[in-house]
């Protein structure tokens, strides 16, 4: 009911904006909004040749494509002169997302269908897992451990082992084989939900923490610093590891704290000791290497754990062919079978992932983002907090709408203050520490039709809040 609401305003309001900006002639034309692609140049006025300033006029006419561009400059905005039957368009600034009608291409060409190829390959993998008995393995050794976090699923249950691969896979930063892990895991917990329209507890505490992103490995980051010739691309590293572990266990005590669980298990205690033994100890170990040694770590790590995981299933399904013969089936077939359900889920998220995605393009492109955005960098500034935090908010700010969004505003904020600067590390920890929470939500939920979220969007969002500030303090004392 909140999502649904909050979808709503972002239309609305985003509509009103933009029918208001084209009457008051903010915008010379809104055809951008529908048909516009991110980067594009905008479209601010037309005019007579000869209303244009002479020299203008004289640029434009010796040109052979006749175009003129004025004030180059990599810090500003173009101002570019189209002479044509006449009339010279005139452009300046940049489209700040896809249209509508190219979102709703691109939604399903550049997103949904690669999230099918991995959930169908994934989805193979766990059938497996499930047929050959791994999985319950798993869920056998994590029992004692989940039941203190989530009380309400059964002993054994195979929620477990889909929710271990969907963390460990968000730990190991591979984000391709995170999300099916985790639509396996709500699709599971929605089998043990009494109420199938309403999010259950144990599926809140998960998407809570999955919201966290505990990561130890933020390879995508290291590649973007790299890019940008940062000095050392993984000095980011171990503050995106304590922002999002300090997240994850705020998730977990505010989430607990409304279901009422009991903090005091031993077993719990220990748990999360051990948790932080093994980050503090891989730490430890990275931190001994040469940059060399650590680029070559951190780039071979996820990657090599992913296909020993792979690997040992297939193999471990090879051991236990037995069982598969039982069910009247092979290893490729069970796999196929398995793929198959992948195809079904992505196909069901579609619609949700589209309407939200149409919903934050209408109000990125409609000025609203960037207005509210100002509005908050400026009251931070009066607030006395440094100019380097506040160039750095806009990443946080949009990071729960569009992942794809903040990460330009984080690479355009290297490019402009420096990959070394405050600036530039504070919107990769942004950028590492906190979750797409709307797609997110939309997403998993949508894969289970589940119309009341209860309070996972305020959680959720609250999570993200609690990252942010982390990785301001947590930036100002490392850098």
């Amino acid at each position: 009911m909140v999502l649904s609401r909050f979808w709503l305003v972002i239309f609305i309001s985003s509509i009103f904006f933009i029918v208001f900006g084209l009457f008051s002639s903010q915008y010379y034309s809104i055809d951008y909004v529908l048909n516009g692609q991110q980067g594009e140049p905008l479209l601010i006025g037309e005019k007579y040749l000869n209303e244009l300033p002479q020299f203008v006029q004289d640029s434009v006419q010796k040109k052979e494509d006749k175009t003129f561009v004025l004030n180059k400059n990599e810090a500003d905005a173009d101002t570019t002169y189209v002479y044509n039957k006449q009339t010279v368009k005139i452009y300046s600034g940049k489209q700040k997302a896809d249209g509508l009608l190219p979102m709703t291409k691109s939604s399903l060409f550049d997103l949904i269908l690669p999230l099918i190829a991995y959930l169908a390959f994934f989805c193979g993998i766990m059938e497996l897992l499930i047929i050959s008995g791994a999985s319950e393995r798993l869920a056998k050794k994590l029992s004692p451990l989940f039941a203190k976090v989530f009380p309400s699923i059964p002993k054994n249950h195979e929620s477990i082992s889909y929710m271990t691969l969907n963390f460990s896979a968000n730990f190991l930063g591979l984000d391709s084989a995170a999300t099916p892990f985790g639509l396996k895991a709500m699709q599971s917990l929605q089998e043990l939900n009494p109420d199938k329209d309403k999010a259950s507890d144990a599926q809140i505490m998960f998407m809570c923490l999955h919201a966290a992103g505990l990561t130890l490995i933020p390879t995508s980051i290291i590649g973007y610093r790299a890019a940008e010739n940062a000095a050392n691309p993984a000095d980011v590293m171990l503050p995106c590891i304590i922002t999002s572990f300090i997240g994850t266990i705020a998730a977990f005590i505010l989430v607990g704290i409304k279901q009422k669980i009991n903090f005091k298990s031993a077993s719990l205690l220990a748990a999360l000791m051990g948790v932080i033994g093994a980050i503090v100890g891989l730490l430890f170990y990275v931190n001994s290497l040469d940059l060399i040694g650590k680029n070559y770590f951190t780039s071979n790590l996820s990657g090599l754990l992913l296909i020993l995981i792979i690997g040992g299933t297939l193999i471990f399904s090879f051991v236990q062919e037995k069982k598969f013969v039982d069910q009247k089936t092979t290893i490729f077939d069970t796999f196929v079978a398995g793929a198959n359900n992948g195809l079904k889920t992505g196909v069901t998220i579609f619609p949700y992932v589209m309407g939200m995605l149409v919903a934050i393009s209408l109000f990125r492109n409609s000025g609203l983002f960037e207005i509210i955005a100002n509005g908050i960098s400026f009251l931070f500034a009066h607030l006395g907090v440094a100019k380097e935090i506040t160039d750095s908010l806009p990443v946080a700010m949009l990071r729960p709408f569009s992942s794809g969004g903040s990460r330009g505003f984080m690479i355009d904020a290297m490019k402009q203050f420096g990959p070394d600067s405050l600036t530039g590390r504070l919107s990769c920890i942004f950028q590492c520490s906190a979750e797409t929470t709307f797609y997110v939500i939309a997403v998993y939920f949508g894969s289970i039709n589940v119309k009341n979220t209860r309070y996972t969007l305020g959680m959720m969002l609250l999570v993200d809040l609690i990252c942010v500030i982390t990785a301001i303090f947590v930036a100002s004392w490392f850098f």
